[in-house]
């Protein structure tokens, strides 16, 4: 029963220790101030676990120090003194020494593996949550890339620095201590033992500060060569089709060769840092060895001194390697520390509950002066792409734009669920999920099988489903890799098409389809949707003269609108696009 009680005991004190907080991310502005405040509020969001940490640090690192010191007696008191029981007796004590000692070493890392651990899952849990409020907006502001290496190579960069805290407040007050009883048996070999460390410092320090540099233009040149790679196996199907994964292959090898090279200046300051943690304190430790036995020939101090100097001094390599490790890490967590916050620092779009106005617009955007009427397919078209998809990111709140109205009221500021279940922009980059059929159509929402077939009818892609097997439940690959390109663009039109928007906001969603598919498909779009609102960005005549409104972009400012064939007879710059696409 005693025994009972202390195990439930222990297993209370253990969770006392583990407990944390919880407060959830997003940061406050001052944890996002710099690397050295993120990694604080890590640290302080486990602060009993790093509290621990270095009450097992230090008394594993004093603890290494006390076999010296029973060394020493046994040797005093029971070799050079002839006395076997006294020699039996400290023996005993040196076992008991060493078996603790071994028992805090185990709970140390325990304890600082915990923390490492805590510390990644709540990085990578800011960064998750981040960039799920960042939504569809992330791409235009930070390259897959860089967020695959902030979320791995960074956020493992940042938990390792948090492990310096039980060994590095275990080294301070562990060199602190040796000093002290050195000074007991020796003033001289004391000061020479104060001295030590900050000579080290001097000699690693420009390195530490290299490694800083260095270290940023490495993950830079990381973040980038991480997207293309990306962007190269993303498109590997298409790379195959048109014959260039050689020519790919060579440009990715020369840039891959690029990063070995910065890698390699990472490396050169890094490999000293490594080689002077373990060189610096074996020179150390043979100077007070030569000097304690200088002493000790003279007189000054006892044999047994000698062998408890050489103990201590030989316990101060692990603390010194300690700080000079320690060190290196932080120089790194302070590049990777800066990577995170500054993909937690992007900015948000402000929330609150205000609702979305009822029914489907209008939508007016003041920038460019469009304004998207409701109940009618609107097409939007420009010389240039990317002025018509601006055009919809703000319209699609993508980019927190805040002037946007719907029917008269801004909606910078709305319930951001109902307005994101309320409208829906459909971009050929969006993502295709592995899963089956019904599940991809789905998405979020419940499934529905009659729904999801009427809307894989409205995107003319009935002849998809038939050609897999199983139907509805047959299994599209991650990112419909096992599609063709025309093929997942009307399953991601069908997704939009199910989640049933009042307002439903396409990029070139007939791009990668032939004539006769492109026709179906705006045809359907329009019976569909006839009682909602439809802007969709295009080029395409077809899809132009089917449209109940047709607005022009020039220079990202509205230049006309009407329906296609009025701006066909009224408008000679309208007319230009239009033939210049017609003859491409």
């Amino acid at each position: 029963m005693t025994r009972d009680g202390a195990r439930r005991r222990t297993a209370r004190v253990r969770e006392w220790l583990d407990r944390t907080s919880e407060t959830g991310y997003p940061a406050t502005a001052n944890d996002l101030a710099g690397p050295f405040r993120f990694l604080f509020s890590l640290a302080r969001s486990q602060s009993r676990r790093v509290a621990w940490g270095g009450v097992l640090g230090t008394c594993w690192m004093v603890g290494l120090a006390v076999p010296p010191w029973v060394l020493s007696h046994a040797v005093d008191e029971g070799l050079v003194a002839g006395d076997t029981g006294a020699l039996i007796r400290w023996a005993v004590v040196l076992l008991v020494v060493t078996v603790l000692n071994a028992l805090v070493g185990i709970a140390r890392h325990r304890t600082m593996t915990k923390v490492r651990m805590d510390a990644s899952f709540r990085a990578v849990r800011a960064a998750v949550e981040h960039t799920s409020r960042l939504g569809a907006s992330l791409p235009g502001r930070v390259s897959t890339g860089e967020i695959v290496t902030v979320g791995i190579a960074d956020v493992y960069t940042v938990a390792m620095a948090l492990t310096v805290a039980g060994p590095g407040v275990g080294a301070v007050v562990a060199y602190a201590a040796i000093a002290v009883v050195l000074f007991t048996t020796s003033p001289l070999l004391a000061a020479v033992v104060l001295a030590g460390v900050p000579l080290l410092a001097v000699a690693v320090g420009p390195f530490l500060q290299r490694i800083e540099r260095t270290g940023g233009e490495y993950r830079v040149h990381q973040g980038r060569l991480t997207t293309r790679l990306v962007d190269v196996l993303a498109g590997l199907r298409v790379l195959n089709g048109l014959g260039g994964k050689a020519f790919v292959a060579e440009r990715y090898e020369e840039q891959s060769q690029g990063l070995v090279g910065h890698g390699y200046r990472v490396a050169g300051p890094a490999s000293w840092v490594g080689a002077l943690s373990t060189g610096l304190p074996a020179l150390f430790l043979a100077a007070v060895v030569w000097l304690s036995a200088r002493m000790a020939a003279t007189g000054s101090i006892t044999i047994g001194d000698v062998v408890a100097v050489y103990g201590y001094v030989a316990v101060l390599v692990v603390p010194v390697s300690a700080f000079i490790e320690g060190g290196g890490d932080i120089a790194r967590a302070r590049v990777a520390g800066r990577r995170i916050i500054d993909l937690l620092n992007l900015p948000v779009a402000p929330q609150n509950d205000r609702a979305v106005p009822d029914g489907c617009g209008p939508l007016a955007d003041p920038a460019s002066g469009v304004i998207v009427r409701p109940g009618v397919l609107t097409a939007l078209v420009a010389a240039r792409p990317a002025d018509t998809r601006t055009v919809i990111e703000r319209l699609g709140q993508l980019d927190a734009d805040a002037s946007v109205t719907w029917a008269g009221a801004p909606i910078g500021g709305v319930a951001r669920e109902e307005f994101r279940r309320r409208l829906v922009v459909a971009d050929n980059d969006a993502e295709v999920f592995a899963g089956t059929v019904r599940d991809v159509v789905a998405g979020r929402l419940e499934p529905d099988d009659d729904r999801i077939r009427a809307a894989l009818r409205v995107a003319v892609a009935e002849d998809v489903v038939e050609a897999l097997p199983g139907g509805l439940d047959a299994t599209i690959a991650a990112g419909g890799s096992d599609l063709s390109g025309g093929q997942r663009q009307r399953i991601r039109l069908a997704r939009a098409v199910y989640a049933a928007p009042d307002v439903l906001l396409a990029v070139e969603p007939t791009s990668a389809v032939d004539a006769n598919t492109e026709a179906a498909m705006i045809d359907r779009i329009r019976a569909a949707r006839r009682d909602t609102t439809t802007v969709i960005t295009t080029s395409s005549p077809l899809v132009l003269d089917r449209a109940d409104e047709v607005v022009v972009l020039l220079d990202g400012k509205t230049s006309a609108v009407g329906t296609h064939a009025e701006l066909l007879r009224g408008d000679a710059y309208y007319r230009d696009l239009v033939s210049r696409t017609i003859d491409e």
